[in-house]
């Protein structure tokens, strides 16, 4: 598999991990501060969770990506982390009216992210079947 003809040699050469990293990044640095105090340890501490596990379970699945199983699980937990921390902007933006720029930039990285997930997951399904058994 490559990345705009480079060869993955980490996990940090998936656009995917770049991308939700960046984005947990905005989330903590822009969003997450204009929430309410009595959010701290409901939306706030959730979507602070959320857009962490992301990054991190890309990583840790790519330690383990010689066990097809194993990768595809953290992959399965990352689309599912995207969707929750989708919900959650979505909750920040209409609960509490955090809107602009950061928002909608968000917001379509965790849809998009989410698409690449689940496409990183189906190809590396069919590379693994496609490679002959020792």
């Amino acid at each position: 598999m490559k990345v705009k003809d480079k060869p993955i040699k980490s996990f940090r050469d998936l656009n995917v991990y770049r991308n939700t990293y960046n984005a947990m990044l905005i989330v903590h640095k822009e969003i997450l501060p204009k929430l309410p105090a009595h959010e701290k340890y409901d939306l706030k501490d959730q979507l602070s969770r959320s857009t962490k596990a992301i990054p991190q379970l890309i990583a840790e699945g790519y330690g383990k990506r010689h066990q097809k199983a194993g990768f595809q699980k953290y992959l399965d937990d990352c689309m599912g982390e995207c969707n929750e921390s989708v919900v959650s902007l979505e909750q920040c933006r209409d609960l509490y009216g955090i809107k602009g720029r950061y928002m909608e930039e968000v917001l379509a990285i965790y849809e998009v992210s989410s698409r690449q997930i689940y496409r990183l997951r189906e190809a590396w399904n069919n590379f693994k079947n496609s490679k002959p058994n020792p």
